[in-house]
């Protein structure tokens, strides 16, 4: 690792010391300052640059924001690559995309049981409240490090098998793949603060952003699961590429990556798209 021996803090212009701190480290990434991609501590830099910890903190903490860097617990702040992306609007296996990028893939079951529904989830499974439902909550881990808090209510009609699987051996995705018809599938995308279980289980702070997908199936005119899925904003993002075509009054768009085809609202379409 290289460190600049030049330091050009001006603590008497008008540009905020956080500022001139995270300009300070944006030249040195752009410069190949860091060849390992790993930055110096907090204390080195407050040290070095002869400012307070919140100084240094705030300027880190902006650059993870931004998706610049990334803290990987017990190992320290690195310059991030490009942020893992997964599709908005496709279902895919969080296992199979990790290792498509050749990281590691691992898991930890949190909790697998069954529950009575709650007014909310009732509401949200066509089912009524005190009706048993299957929860499940999994940590999705990329080259050791939180990727996915996964949390899933499964009516039992449609996975009857679901709370005595081994979810360490495959996804839950996978399994429900293979043994229920998914016919339509509803994506709604919030931004987040983490409350504390979340901090605790994907290993981040109270003012880390995450992304919070939030999807319900169903199969047939059965609602099948109603599932959250809550990433590091600093580490993951969502997006996909899709073809527009069809009646303009009625678009459809295509997936580029699957072919698969989706309607106005955004739910599935049973066909591929048509080869041109």
């Amino acid at each position: 690792m290289r460190r600049s021996t030049h330091v050009a803090l001006k603590p008497e212009a008008a540009q905020p010391l956080y500022l001139q701190v995270k300009q300070l480290i944006l030249d040195g990434i752009r410069a190949g300052e860091w060849d390992d991609k790993r930055l110096p501590s907090e204390q080195y830099l407050v040290d070095r640059l002869n400012v307070s910890r919140m100084t240094v903190h705030r300027a880190l903490r902006e650059l993870k924001s931004e998706g610049i860097l990334v803290r990987v617990p017990g190992r320290g702040t690195f310059v991030s690559s490009e942020k893992p992306r997964s599709t908005l609007l496709e279902t895919q296996d969080i296992a199979e995309e990790i290792r498509s990028r050749g990281s590691d893939y691992r898991c930890g079951v949190k909790i697998l049981e069954p529950v009575k529904a709650d007014r909310e989830t009732a509401a949200a499974l066509d089912l009524r409240p005190g009706d048993t439902v299957y929860h499940s909550l999994i940590v999705h881990e990329e080259n050791g490090a939180p990727l996915q808090l996964e949390e899933r209510w499964i009516n039992p009609s449609v996975a009857p098998g679901y709370i005595d699987q081994d979810f360490t051996r495959f996804t839950p995705h996978a399994f429900l793949t293979r043994t229920a018809s998914i016919s339509e599938v509803e994506h709604v995308l919030h931004a987040i603060r983490p409350d504390e279980r979340v901090q605790r289980y994907l290993q981040i702070s109270n003012d880390d952003p995450c992304l919070l997908l939030v999807r319900r199936t169903w199969a047939g005119a059965v609602v099948a699961t109603r599932s959250f899925f809550i990433y590091p904003g600093d580490r993951y993002s969502l997006g996909g590429r899709y073809q527009v075509f069809g009646e303009a009054e009625r678009p459809l768009m295509g997936s580029m990556r699957t072919g698969q085809i989706y309607g106005p609202s955004g739910s599935r379409r049973g066909k591929k798209q048509p080869k041109r």
